[in-house]
């Protein structure tokens, strides 16, 4: 597998069974294979993307003094700004090249969820950044959901399985700003190799090279977007509940060559998490002779908790 599979989200949600299940089987195997999936047809307009972009670069161009208002500690970075360097891949020391933005989820029908969330943070700076960002959450939230149908379909079971876990899921939309590289960086990568935590991660600008993705050979190869295509990869908690039959496959962004180390790169995923008493016990659908039970127990939850403890986010 050397490069990453593309797939067209308007043969799913078309009338035609045939071209629904061509999609269902061609996603399936992306994830079993590679884990990675280039999709067109999704639910983002280019005037939202365009609009996204422009208030996402008007935000990191502000003084810092500014974004660090917006820098709350004690929510461990789930919400707001976190500043240049604080994250760092698993088992790395260098904190990664970046900064970023956290939008979370926006609670309307269930109290108790409200309370379990921190909310979002309103850059008043900037009077159309929160609104652009939370119609982008929206439209990728729904682009997520229907793929997860798809892969609900590939996995044998009932089409709206996931549905109800991610309404009012813990999911981020995260812009993030990659500065121009000023000096030999020692060891540090714009982001280290990686996978996610979440079930599926759904990523904007990924259209130039710089996003690199692991093969089972063990080999990198690099993940480039065509302009209208959202790639989306499978994370830990999918891969996990599925019993590692849907792959979520390390990936990392590499540094630019030293020519183009003034410039910056944006990109902005989107992280769909579940309700955090979602139980990602191994599906019984992929247990099989062949394919004993893998992963203990647990909640996405709990799963959460001891992933943000490992890369830094929660002290503990």
């Amino acid at each position: 597998m050397n490069s990453i599979p593309s797939v067209d989200l308007r043969d799913f949600t078309s009338d035609s069974t045939t071209k629904k299940q061509d999609f269902v089987d061609a996603i399936g195997k992306a994830y079993e294979d590679i884990g990675f999936v280039a999709l067109k047809g999704h639910f983002l307009d280019e005037a939202l993307v365009e609009n996204l972009y422009k208030e996402v670069k008007r935000f990191f161009d502000l003084p810092v003094a500014i974004k660090k208002k917006y820098e709350i500690p004690e929510i461990a970075g789930q919400r707001g700004y976190v500043s240049f360097g604080k994250e760092s891949a698993k088992g790395k020391k260098e904190g990664d090249l970046k900064e970023f933005w956290h939008f979370g989820q926006y609670v309307e029908d269930d109290e108790k969820l409200k309370a379990e969330y921190p909310s979002n943070l309103i850059v008043k700076e900037l009077p159309e950044f929160n609104k652009i960002g939370k119609q982008a959450y929206e439209m990728l939230e729904k682009t997520a959901k229907y793929v997860l149908r798809a892969l609900a379909l590939h996995l044998g079971l009932e089409e709206t399985y996931f549905d109800a876990y991610i309404h009012n899921g813990n999911s981020i939309l995260r812009p993030i700003h990659y500065p121009p590289i000023t000096q030999e960086p020692k060891e540090a990568e714009r982001a280290a190799a990686h996978g996610d935590i979440n079930l599926i991660t759904l990523l904007m600008g990924a259209q130039g090279k710089g996003l690199q993705v692991q093969n089972h050979k063990g080999e990198w190869i690099d993940a480039i977007a065509e302009p209208d295509e959202l790639m989306i990869n499978v994370g830990d908690m999918l891969s996990r509940h599925t019993n590692n039959k849907l792959k979520s496959t390390i990936h990392r962004v590499v540094n630019p060559p030293k020519e183009l180390w003034g410039t910056s790169r944006y990109s902005i995923p989107f992280f769909m998490h579940p309700i955090s008493a979602m139980k990602l016990n191994v599906l019984e659908e992929c247990i099989d002779e062949n394919n004993p039970k893998q992963f203990e127990d647990i909640t996405a939850g709990e799963f959460l908790t001891e992933r943000l403890i490992e890369l830094g986010l929660i002290k503990k």
